[in-house]
């Protein structure tokens, strides 16, 4: 079953202690839960409507409470049902997808929008999202991105790009996040519940896709967690907890996060920045959380022992953080949280600072705004020579032209020739400087010259 960890959630069925009903009567209620313990899943099977009558009630409400927006999650489990060979169908059930359709229907009825937290085969999230959520939150590629820092190697990105545009997921109704609450899922879930027997040419090679999956997961495992990295944890069989930063140390084969240098900070800076510009730079929302706003580094398993009891490694990440230097010496939240070492301090401070990851991030977010890449067309991923360049062609909207996301995901320098499709002679931008810096050799061929974990944006002039 999912989430299947033995001694701590081996059935989906829990029984309450005893409750006294209304009536005087003591009672244990027996409840069905997907997920964890106290979450009981409500049937939405059942002829009453009460289930979706009770979610569309919630919905209705958003208006009053002052929200415009609804987070749908795990919204492809909403119908499970037993089949003949005892086995459970839950994964895209046809009535999760009508599920979906009325609640989504209903926010956008009161004026709200929603997006699902799917974590399914891409072809679950194309068809969930039909009629359904406005949103879908990137599982596609978050994991191909971590994956190609890790190894400086795009290869599998760009198979996960091509896997969406085969599916017709446009990378604008995505939201493609950096870090959230939840651990760096590696479950891979196109390859594993509907595509495990698939081909997929992958490192020069026909690979099952059970096998690419396991091949994968081993990769990052090995490279972010144990004697590697051991101050991130495995999430149960499924994810790593961690930061964005503790996967950039890890990408650079620090093992202490005590003993960083000045040379390392701004390494480790350097690429965040660059996982900011791969998610920031394509068509879709943009979303990072305030641990990325800080540099937040993970807590001392130590430090969150009594959390980390039921299994839960996930708190090693979400560690405490002062965003406007409120209280500076304190050491937990209110709640009782340890603080996390913080790299980069409030951005109360860091705003005052141009070259700080927030004051560049104000650089990043003002150029994505002017060319409204967020409204952008992605119209190519081209094949490329160098292992850890990736490169995203988008049409801009209002007549605005072409722009180039170009990103080298590897230590090594970049140059090559590239063919981008749909562009004819003319000559590249720089975003940023808006200065010229190169000619198209031929209609569409873009030379691309990166240093190490670098990036651009470019403007396309005909």
């Amino acid at each position: 079953m999912i989430f299947y960890e033995p001694g701590i959630k081996e059935t989906d069925w829990s029984a309450t202690d005893v409750v006294r009903g209304v009536d005087g009567v003591e009672r244990r209620w027996v409840y069905l839960h997907y997920f964890k313990a106290g979450q009981p899943t409500l049937n939405w099977l059942d002829p009453s409507f009460a289930a979706q009558r009770l979610v569309i009630g919630d919905a209705a409400r958003l208006g009053t409470l002052g929200a415009s927006m609804l987070r749908l999650d795990a919204n492809g489990f909403l119908g499970i049902e037993r089949n003949e060979d005892g086995t459970v169908w839950s994964e895209g059930h046809p009535l999760s997808e009508v599920g979906n359709r009325l609640i989504a229907g209903m926010v956008r009825k009161v004026g709200g929008f929603t997006f699902q937290e799917l974590n399914l085969a891409v072809d679950d999230i194309a068809r969930m999202a039909k009629g359904g959520p406005d949103l879908s939150y990137d599982f596609v590629t978050r994991p191909a991105y971590q994956y190609a820092l890790v190894t400086g190697d795009t290869e599998f990105l760009r198979l996960m790009l091509g896997i969406m545009r085969d599916y017709e997921i446009d990378p604008g109704s995505l939201i493609h996040a950096l870090q959230n609450h939840d651990e760096l899922t590696l479950e891979l879930v196109h390859f594993w519940f509907l595509h495990h027997d698939d081909r997929f040419q992958f490192q020069g090679r026909e690979w099952g896709g059970a096998a690419l999956r396991g091949q994968i997961r081993s990769v990052m495992y090995d490279r972010l967690t144990g004697q590697n990295a051991p101050y991130n944890l495995r999430f149960t069989e499924n994810g790593v907890a961690s930061t964005t930063l503790s996967i950039a140390a890890a990408t650079l084969g620090i093992t202490d996060l005590n003993l960083l240098s000045g040379e390392d900070r701004q390494k480790l800076q350097q690429l965040h920045l660059l996982l900011v510009a791969y998610n920031a730079f394509q068509p879709g929302v943009f979303a990072l959380s305030g641990w990325d706003l800080v540099g937040a580094l993970p807590l001392p398993a130590q430090s969150v022992e009594h959390l980390l009891a039921d299994g839960d490694t996930r708190w090693i990440h979400r560690g405490a953080y002062d965003l406007m230097n409120v209280n500076p010496e304190a050491e937990q939240s209110a709640s009782g949280l340890p603080k996390a070492t913080a790299l980069y301090g409030p951005i109360s401070e860091q705003v005052r600072n141009p070259h700080s990851f927030v004051g560049q991030l104000r650089a990043m977010l003002r150029v994505r705004r002017d060319y409204k890449i967020f409204m952008a067309q992605q119209i190519d991923v081209p094949e490329v020579k160098s292992p850890g360049l990736l490169v995203m062609l988008h049409e801009l909207p209002d007549n605005l032209g072409k722009q180039v996301t170009v990103i080298n995901f590897g230590a090594d320098p970049v140059d090559e020739l590239v063919n981008l499709a749909h562009t004819g002679p003319g000559r590249f931008l720089n975003m940023f400087t808006s200065q010229i810096e190169g000619d198209l050799q031929g209609p569409g061929v873009m030379p691309i010259r990166l240093d190490g974990y670098a990036w651009k944006s470019y403007l396309i002039i005909g």
